[in-house]
């Protein structure tokens, strides 16, 4: 009877042992609990939770891109937020990680952020050739919109006399005339808050990319996209194109595929969790936005779902080997 018992007792730790082992604890990075972004992960974390079998995700408060991809090559992360310009640098081994290739993924991404040149409308300028020697800011001091537009200007050849300050400084000097414009993230399509208020006051104008410039953009810079943007980012604005970069999810290839399937599945065929959490996606596609915005291939897991719909990868997504 001892040993029966026994057995049986061993049989049931083996089982929950098991059990246990089967659990998929995840752990995702976010950013700040502040961000709107945050928000989105924890209803991420739900769909995940809700929708992969087994699934224990639970969203990580971070330093963002740079912190989510340090940590995901620590093993501390199984998943989290990057922005694409980043997460290529990355993938590449590139800008701030030379010669420190790291092993990222791409699972999707959830939305873009345009690069708008913003004029003043009597600014005079006409191109983007033009902004050489006109006073012009190239992004709020210290953002990825700063430094990417740096490198824009510096693979196009262009110039001009960078006047370096944050978003409040840089509108009003635009609205007072001592500043011609600025580089500023969109809102999906739309142009953002402050441009907005710039154009309350102040009439305004786009500067696009040239064909010539969007194909140097496209074959020298793979970090960007260069989207079109269609008639109506605002009142009175017409189609233009400009170079822009995503936000999205990234893992290392070692989260397994079907974990990886699951989790895009739910992300993709998810109707209201996200847009409730985030406004700006309501009706927005996320499998477009991942096919425009992506800069490095898709995990083995993602590509699968893509592949499920029917849709053929562009090289630069299909998974790496």
């Amino acid at each position: 009877m001892r040993h029966i018992v026994g057995a049986l007792l061993g049989a049931t730790i083996l089982t929950a042992a098991a059990g246990f082992a089967q659990a998929k604890d995840l752990a995702i990075g976010s950013t700040s609990a502040s961000s709107s972004h945050y928000g989105y992960f924890v209803a991420v974390g739900q769909l995940i939770n809700e929708n992969v079998e087994g699934a224990n995700a639970s969203v990580v408060e971070t330093g963002a891109t740079l912190d989510n991809i340090r940590r995901m090559e620590r093993g501390q992360l199984d998943l989290g937020l990057v922005t694409t310009n980043v997460a290529q640098h990355a993938y590449a081994g590139t800008n701030k990680f030379d010669g420190n290739k790291q092993d990222l993924t791409l699972l999707w991404v959830y939305t873009g952020a345009p690069q708008n040149v913003v004029m003043r409308a009597d600014s005079g300028v006409e191109s983007l050739e033009g902004l050489a020697s006109v006073k012009f800011n190239p992004g709020i001091k210290g953002s990825a919109t700063e430094s990417t537009t740096e490198a824009v200007f510096n693979t196009l050849g262009l110039t001009a006399d960078y006047v370096r300050g944050s978003t409040t400084d840089i509108v009003n000097a635009i609205k007072d005339n001592r500043v011609s414009g600025y580089v500023k993230s969109g809102s999906g399509q739309k142009l953002d808050g402050s441009t907005m208020d710039i154009a309350t006051s102040t009439e305004i104008k786009i500067l696009g990319l040239s064909d010539a410039q969007a194909d140097k953009l496209r074959a020298e810079m793979p970090d960007i996209s260069v989207v079109d943007i269609p008639a109506g980012a605002a009142e009175g604005i017409p189609a233009y194109s400009t170079w822009s970069f995503g936000v999205g999810v990234a893992a290392p290839s070692s989260l397994d595929a079907e974990t990886a399937y699951q989790i895009v599945k739910a992300i993709m065929e998810d109707d209201s969790a996200q847009a409730n959490a985030m406004a700006s996606l309501k009706g927005a596609d996320l499998a477009k936005m991942t096919l425009e915005f992506g800069t490095l291939p898709l995990h083995p897991g993602a590509a699968r779902w893509f592949e499920e719909q029917g849709v053929e990868l562009p090289a630069k997504l299909k998974p790496a080997g």
